[in-house]
């Protein structure tokens, strides 16, 4: 290819994800800064905040909601999934993130470990960004090595649960009954999570056949690493005003 069309391709590149994030961007702009503190929404935080006793059925609708719901979460399940094409490695990578998840979330709820939620988001936003630039092969162009995605995914876990912690920890809910309900939201997490990869691994399987996928891959994790660097923004002009 000449360097005259390289040149074009590259300025076409550039347009395209310009094109595909503008309406994220205006999203942006027009919602506060508090919708995109990812946890819990005020009618489920004060129904959290009154309730006391198990509940077992309410908190796994509650996880699962959480998890349908969390587009960081969810952006950075993508990512992981992106090239991963056997159903054996997608569960490897989907239980270590879970099980970081589980670790933080009952370990600091249990021994009231806080830390400020827009910290911990902004750390899942640079995840995005991380796991964007991995499937671009970033890391190996510039460092020579390749990182250890399956810790990297676990650790990645670890901070997403711990950001959630945080935030129940600010609802002051009842010790009477937590362990069950926090393990109940555990498993509310859990199908959640199953029915969202189910819903991406279709999309993504169908995109797959598609004979512009390689071709647009690059594409589609510049898009994803911008939509990670907005959120971390995000989440620390959160910090910074509240």
């Amino acid at each position: 290819m000449s360097d005259y069309k390289f040149q074009g391709a590259i300025r076409a590149t550039q347009t395209n994800i310009l094109l595909s994030v503008a309406p994220f961007f205006g999203l942006l702009v027009v919602l506060p800064v508090n919708v995109f503190a990812h946890g819990v929404t005020d009618g489920d935080k004060g129904y959290i905040s009154q309730i006391s006793g198990v509940h077992i059925i309410p908190f796994i609708y509650l996880g699962a909601k959480h998890m349908m719901t969390g587009y960081d979460h969810l952006l950075f399940l993508f990512g992981v999934i992106f090239f991963l094409y056997r159903l054996k490695d997608v569960g490897i990578y989907v239980t270590l993130f879970a099980t970081g998840h589980i670790i933080t979330l009952l370990a600091g709820v249990l021994l009231h470990i806080s830390i400020s939620a827009y910290l911990i988001d902004a750390i899942i936003g640079f995840s995005v960004v991380y796991k964007a630039l991995d499937n671009m092969g970033a890391f190996q162009r510039w460092f020579g090595f390749q990182p250890n995605t399956k810790a990297a995914t676990f650790i990645f876990g670890l901070f997403h649960g711990l950001g959630l912690a945080t935030k129940i920890l600010d609802y002051q809910v009842s010790p009477d009954g937590l362990l069950i309900n926090l393990i109940s939201f555990n498993i509310g997490v859990e199908i959640g999570q199953i029915l969202a990869l189910v819903a991406i691994l279709i999309a993504i399987n169908y995109w797959r056949k598609s004979l512009g996928f390689m071709r647009n891959a690059y594409l589609a994790n510049a898009i994803m690493m911008m939509l990670g660097f907005l959120l971390m923004g995000y989440q620390v002009t959160g910090y910074i005003v509240s």
